[in-house]
């Protein structure tokens, strides 16, 4: 147990590390492409009517969630009766693959390079990558807020959320986040092809983030000054703004980011042809820029690392204990 301890904790570590200065190569199959062809076949198959049936939707949840943790759980049991080595190289590479920091600083700088060359349809583009509203109509301030925003709600979802679900549960433990969180960016719309069937994603994704998307947006608080930006009105925004959005979840990394940055963020959108009313978050001491898109993914980072050592402290705590 105390070996197998140690080599999880290095893996956590080698895995951030690889996503650091790696990210996500494309000649490696990602495994949450597969989990997303799971849940799209189950889509296909067992949803039913205009907005499929809640039983099945659950079903579905269970299905994606054990299959999507039993399944690294088993690889990882299996290469440690091989060889500890062999554990420690596949345990890396599934905390790698898991974690999503260098990919999403690296879509949101595309948009960032676009607008500093005033192309702003390919900034259209770019930003259309990574978010889910309509962007054809996006001008310069829209695109810059979109990506913006983007960076930091993924801040929690793409990596400090599986880092804390790592932390405890190993890298079974982070599939098993991004599988709940796949599904509800998915199938877990309120709309009306998914009202009833995506219930269960979207109320299951609202209990696994919640404490890590907290958590996210402390961590962000504390990190501002790391990143000369005001760390006061990160705090003081947080606290105003956290639950401006129809999700428990999304508005808590927002508003740390835009209290972070001076600006606001968040207020009405298009999807689907349908503009959606929401609430501003944060204040406009300033007007947003593109430099913002870098200094969001600079937060971002450093909100990360700072999970990284709380996972580490904790874990060498666990292992002097044993």
């Amino acid at each position: 147990m105390y070996r197998l301890l140690i080599l999880q904790t290095a893996a956590l570590l080698t895995g951030f590390i690889l996503d650091f200065f790696v990210g996500d190569p494309h000649c490696i199959p990602h495994p949450v492409t597969a989990i997303g062809k799971l849940i799209s076949f189950l889509d296909r198959h067992l949803r039913r009517g205009d907005d499929g049936d809640t039983g099945r939707g659950a079903f579905t949840v269970f299905l994606v969630a054990s299959v999507s943790t039993l399944l690294p759980a088993g690889i990882l049991a299996a290469a440690w009766r091989i060889h500890p080595a062999l554990y420690f190289g596949i345990d890396s590479v599934m905390c790698w693959q898991i974690l999503a920091a260098r990919q999403l600083v690296r879509e949101s700088r595309r948009v960032q390079r676009a607008l500093e060359k005033e192309d702003i349809l390919g900034a259209r583009y770019a930003v259309s990558m990574i978010v889910g509203r309509d962007t054809d109509a996006l001008d310069r301030d829209g695109i810059c807020k979109a990506a913006v925003e983007t960076v930091a709600e993924n801040a929690s979802d793409g990596v400090i959320a599986p880092l804390f679900w790592m932390t405890f549960l190993g890298a079974a433990g982070g599939f098993f986040y991004k599988s709940v969180n796949t599904m509800d960016s998915m199938i877990g719309y309120r709309n009306e092809t998914y009202l009833r069937f995506g219930r269960a994603a979207a109320k299951t994704d609202d209990f696994v983030n919640f404490l890590p998307a907290r958590l996210s947006a402390l961590l962000m608080v504390c990190a501002s000054p790391l990143c000369a930006l005001d760390g006061a009105g990160a705090f003081r925004i947080f606290l105003r703004d956290r639950h401006k959005h129809e999700s428990p979840n999304s508005a808590q990394t927002e508003s740390a980011c835009a209290g972070a940055l001076g600006v606001q963020l968040a207020g009405g959108a298009v999807y689907g042809g349908v503009f959606r009313p929401r609430q501003t978050i944060g204040d406009a001491r300033r007007k947003i820029e593109p430099a913002d898109i870098t200094r969001a993914g600079r937060l971002m980072y450093a909100a990360s690392t700072l999970m990284l050592l709380i996972a580490l402290l904790l874990r060498i705590v666990v292992i002097l204990c044993c």
